[in-house]
């Protein structure tokens, strides 16, 4: 798999530099300029390479990764788009006869481009949003129309290197809306337990009526790093659950609680991460759903994709609250390369009046930008439709 993504980023890396070679700088007679133009080819093969052997799962990896990335686009991606105009214009031309100057429009694109990925990775990634969302169900108990719950998910604490500023933003817009209940929905690290220590001071200011509840998501389990033990891969296990303790959030491993309001209660269901091959797949729905019978039901599942293969099947949930896709972190005008990878990525859906809210998360991971998918916080109100009493 390595070995492929690798190959598959040194072709473009090279192939369109080698175009745009041939095509324009070949024709020049200063070989200085020659050489020079293959110059930061050369060395971002160079530093792949030594990313390649030198790389662990460790804050610090992670983070001159990012760099690289945001680099590597940043050069990379305007010299395709770029070589696909000029290629369009060619092939117009020969269809048509109709000649237009491509390197304009190319150019232009490139610049864009440029402009959209820089912003990604500065600003883009830390602007959030508030996305308010109101959901109807008639079986919702009358004390809990109008119970406000506030989602986050996907932290990523490993990939954050500004010393908390923006998650010290992220806990002052939370507690802002005055939440009844505030849960969060998976992958708090990338890799190790470790991440979120700086961070726990900060998380741990997060306050709602009802609490503070999470589950895991697949990078909380580490299996992208090499243990030399199952012991110590338990042991990194065990420390991520004893820090979200002492932050003060109830973490959910296939289990429920009961949440009451006057005479009613509803039952907030957490399991632990049900993915599909080859995100790891731990979750036991009956077990999470044991003692609550015909209860209003909010479930509380990492992987988006849980909904269709077990949830809607083969439980009576009323609503499903998700992370994981990110959206893959670039939604340009309204579209999202997730919509090929997951059939609910972004938002709210519906089957009849069971509904799925998936949560495209505040953090990052591998590549440390956002292009349109601003980082998420979503205010759901639970509402039964007969209005506020």
């Amino acid at each position: 798999m390595l070995i492929r993504l690798l190959i598959f980023f040194l072709l473009i890396l090279v192939l369109p530099t080698f175009f745009i070679y041939r095509k324009y700088i070949s024709k020049m007679s200063n070989r200085v300029v020659k050489l020079l133009f293959w110059l930061p080819t050369l060395l971002i093969i160079i530093v792949m390479a030594y990313i390649l052997i030198s790389y662990e799962p460790s804050p610090r990896s992670i983070r001159v990764l990012a760099n690289f990335i945001i680099f590597f686009l940043c050069y990379t991606v305007p010299q395709i788009l770029f070589t696909l105009m000029i290629l369009f214009m060619m092939l117009f031309h020969k269809i048509t006869g109709l000649k237009i100057n491509g390197e304009y429009i190319g150019g232009a694109i490139a610049i864009i481009a440029l402009g959209y990925i820089i912003y990604g990775g500065t600003y883009g990634k830390r602007d959030f949003q508030v996305r308010e969302v109101t959901t109807t169900f008639r079986k919702l108990p009358p004390e809990f129309n109008g119970y406000k719950i506030v989602q986050i998910s996907d932290l990523h604490s490993g990939s954050w290197t500004d010393k908390g500023k923006a998650l010290s933003k992220v806990v002052r817009i939370v507690n802002k809306q005055n939440p009844d209940l505030i849960v969060f929905t998976g992958d708090l690290v990338n890799n190790l337990a470790y991440e979120v220590t700086p961070f726990m001071k900060i998380l741990s200011g997060l306050k709602a009526k009802d609490g503070v509840y999470s589950v895991l998501g697949n990078h909380d389990y580490s299996p992208y790093v090499k243990w030399n033990s199952e012991k110590a891969k338990k042991e990194n296990m065990d420390e991520l659950k004893s820090y979200e303790a002492q932050m003060g959030w109830r973490l959910l491993n296939n289990e429920n609680v009961k949440l009451r309001k006057g005479n009613d209660s509803i039952a907030l269901i957490g399991v632990e991460n049900s993915g599909r091959p080859p995100f790891p797949d731990y979750g036991n729905l009956p077990k999470a759903l044991k003692g609550t019978g015909k209860m209003f039901k909010v479930l509380l599942s990492h992987d988006p994709t849980h909904w269709r293969r077990e949830v809607l099947p083969k439980s009576d949930v009323n609503l499903m609250l998700s992370g994981h896709t990110h959206n893959m972190q670039t939604s340009i005008f309204g579209f999202s390369p997730a919509k090929f990878v997951y059939d609910e990525y972004d938002g709210l859906y519906s089957q009849g009046d069971r509904k799925l809210f998936v949560n495209i998360g505040l953090g990052y991971v591998m590549f440390p930008l956002r292009i349109g998918a601003r980082p998420e916080i979503t205010v759901i109100t639970l509402s039964d439709g007969k209005g506020k009493r």
